[in-house]
């Protein structure tokens, strides 16, 4: 079992996303995790606390820093 967690919440997942292919492509594998019906109710996200952005326990410290660095 691989023990996943959220290293943030986007308020929309097109954000997650992009956030999640810049972890990718530094080589760190990230999921994108919503309950917006797939897509169709896109509003649900502000009851259900936005879209989360999840990586392997062994890789928080990399994303973070992937995360942080394009920030700069």
């Amino acid at each position: 079992m691989v023990d996943l967690v959220r290293i943030k919440t986007y308020q929309n997942r097109m954000e997650a996303e992009l956030a999640k292919g810049l972890l990718e492509s530094k080589g760190v594998k990230a999921m994108v995790s919503a309950d917006d019906a797939g897509g169709a109710h896109p509003a649900l996200l502000w009851a259900t606390g936005g879209v989360r952005l999840l990586v392997k326990k062994k890789d928080i410290q990399k994303a973070i820093k992937v995360l942080e660095s394009f920030k700069e």
